[in-house]
């Protein structure tokens, strides 16, 4: 059983950074791909961001291409989620997911989740 945990989210003006944080308990994560969702107010769940087991392979939403950077470093049993160049239309509940298979961009092919963590961006 992976047990997900996220941190790292908050207020931060238009322009700012914010580093989100996945720890898992339980079961290593270092056998799982991780990825993170996003999910706004009256909004859809959406993926954001993924990274495969090892860390080989990372694969990003159009919208936050070239902004964020998802890695992991499986000493810590950790998944982060660096975002830098917010906008206010980055607001949302942030999620991360681990999986065991192959990772993908719907939601419904993820394994575990954590609770999430509010990222809101003020213009």
């Amino acid at each position: 059983q992976v047990q997900l945990a996220e941190s790292g989210g908050g207020l931060v003006q238009a322009g700012g950074s914010l580093r989100l944080s996945c720890a898992s308990s339980g079961r290593t994560l270092s056998s799982y791909a991780v990825a993170w969702f996003r999910q706004a107010p009256g909004k859809e769940r959406e993926f954001v961001a993924a990274i495969t087991w090892s860390g080989s392979v990372t694969d990003y939403a159009d919208s936050v291409k070239g902004r964020f950077t998802i890695s992991r470093d499986n000493t810590k049993n950790t998944g982060y989620l660096q975002m830098n160049s917010l906008k206010p239309e980055d607001t949302a509940v942030y999620y991360c997911a681990a999986t065991s298979f192959g990772y993908s961009t719907r939601v419904s092919k993820w394994e575990y989740w954590g609770r999430g963590t509010r990222v809101t961006v003020s213009s």
